[in-house]
């Protein structure tokens, strides 16, 4: 695999009437990262990152990609898989 190669190992369609439409897990760099989420909002289909609730009840990203760039890439390969599976 190459260093920067962003694939998706797995995901899982939901089948709700809910915002939240799959989940994602993404292979990069050797290492997977569990948790991206793909979201209907009010302008269409997105990626959230992978998050958890702390103890105050905020939401918090457990992954942050280091550029706009990357963050965009996965995005993409992200949405590539749920629109092709």
């Amino acid at each position: 695999m190459e260093a920067n190669t962003i694939s998706v190992s797995r995901i899982f369609k939901l089948d709700t009437d809910s915002k939240l439409k799959a989940f994602a897990d993404v292979s990069f760099s050797g290492i997977v990262i569990k948790g991206f989420s793909v979201v209907n909002g009010e302008k269409g289909l997105f990626v959230s990152m992978p998050r958890h609730q702390g103890k105050d009840g905020k939401w918090r990203d457990t992954v942050t990609p280091s550029t706009k760039e990357l963050k965009q890439q996965l995005s993409e390969v992200v949405l590539e898989a749920y629109q092709g599976s």
